[in-house]
């Protein structure tokens, strides 16, 4: 049961815990979603959390949310709050003491613009994959009235969607993450280099999906399809091409029933090795080593799903699905590529590090892909 802020009451979380397990999807604002097991397995299930959300939503009035876009996050208040490089682990850890009264990743501000464009189209491949779900949004930026214009066209179609916050505290309660967060919120530990609230972005996912189960994607993934039917898996970002076993695992898309035992792994591993200064160490590289000692171990029952599944394309070539064909070649080969796309990815994983800035050309694979799985199809290329 999560504790809910709204901007001038609060919510019992009785009520919203009711939301939160039964409904769809959530996102956590560094480009990434959770989903719920229970509206894509049953009807009655997506039936029970559109009526609680219905009543969630009847004042329209929009939630504060948590901090977790850190790429993004190097303007404006959060600029003062990123620590210091070149500096010792003791020099940091009281700098981070001082600063911790202004750290509220609880607080909201100006950065709405940060969500827009790209990301909502994603939201809209989300409802098209499934019509009748609910999307729970975990975003500070979303939760001000300037981001609740942002997700009106949704609303003003009769999705479902909404924006939540997490009380950190109670969420990390009785898990193996909650000693740590007491002993981070006290400013007696190190946050190291990287912003802390990239690695509680990594945090959470785990912490939400062990306490209720579902499906963590990242936001900048446009889907192509329903996840009916996937349960306790995790997806392989690369695979050595000889052995065909995986190289590396992503936390970019986790998938796990309620109290899974590898998600308890996954918690007990970032609080035990957690690392600040390492980028990817308490995520990505996280759950590759996890998985890498239980994955032959009794008891854990899970599926390791091939990069086909959310990472077709890498990293450093997903700029030219953007791209528009200049010949025959080209167009043929964006014509496979759709027809792969179709029959084996479940989505695509945008890498929006790589590809935020690079524009939507008509006729290219992802102008083509986006407009067969938008549902307002508003503004595809000027995203």
């Amino acid at each position: 049961m999560f504790i809910y802020r709204l901007l001038s009451r609060r919510v019992k979380s009785a009520i919203l815990a009711l939301v939160i397990f039964i409904a769809t999807f959530f996102i956590i604002y560094e480009d990434t979603v959770i989903i719920s097991n229970d509206s894509l397995h049953s009807a009655a299930g997506a039936s029970r959390a559109i009526k609680v959300l219905e009543k969630f939503q009847i004042s329209n009035r929009p939630l504060l949310s948590i901090q977790e876009e850190t790429d993004k996050a190097d303007s404006g208040s959060w600029n003062s709050l990123k620590p210091p490089f070149n500096v010792t682990e003791d020099e940091r850890t009281a700098w981070f003491r001082k600063k911790l009264p202004e750290f509220d990743i609880l607080k909201s501000d100006n950065l709405t613009e940060q969500f827009h464009g790209r990301e909502v189209l994603g939201l809209e491949s989300f409802f098209k994959a499934h019509p009748n779900g609910c999307l729970m949004i975990l975003s500070r930026t979303l939760d001000t009235p300037s981001g609740y214009r942002v997700l009106k066209p949704l609303l003003d179609g009769k999705f479902k969607v909404a924006a939540v916050t997490p009380d950190l505290s109670f969420l990390f309660r009785n898990t193996p993450a909650g000693a740590w967060f007491d002993e981070m919120k006290s400013g007696n530990k190190d946050p190291g280099e990287i912003p802390l609230a990239q690695n509680l972005s990594n945090l959470i996912r785990l912490a939400v999906l062990y306490k209720y189960g579902g499906v963590y994607l990242d936001t900048d993934f446009i889907l192509l399809k329903s996840f009916e039917g996937l349960r306790n898996s995790i997806a392989a970002q690369s695979i050595d091409v000889v052995s065909g076993n995986w190289t590396r695992l992503n936390n970019a898309v986790l998938i796990f029933d309620m109290n899974h035992p590898l998600l308890f792994k996954f918690i007990e591993e970032f609080a035990a090795t957690f690392d600040g200064n390492k980028w990817g160490h308490n995520g990505p590289y996280l759950v590759s080593r996890v998985v890498q000692r239980v994955q032959t171990r009794p008891g854990y029952n899970f599926t390791i799903l091939p990069p086909t599944a959310f990472y077709p394309v890498n990293w450093n070539r997903i700029g030219g699905l953007f791209k528009v064909p200049q010949n025959q070649a080209d167009s043929r080969w964006v014509n496979a590529k759709l027809l792969q796309l179709s029959r084996e990815a479940y989505g695509v994983h945008l890498w929006n590090k790589q590809s935020n800035s690079i524009a939507i050309e008509e006729g290219s694979v992802m102008g083509r892909m986006i407009s067969q799985h938008c549902v307002i199809c508003d503004q595809i290329y000027s995203s």
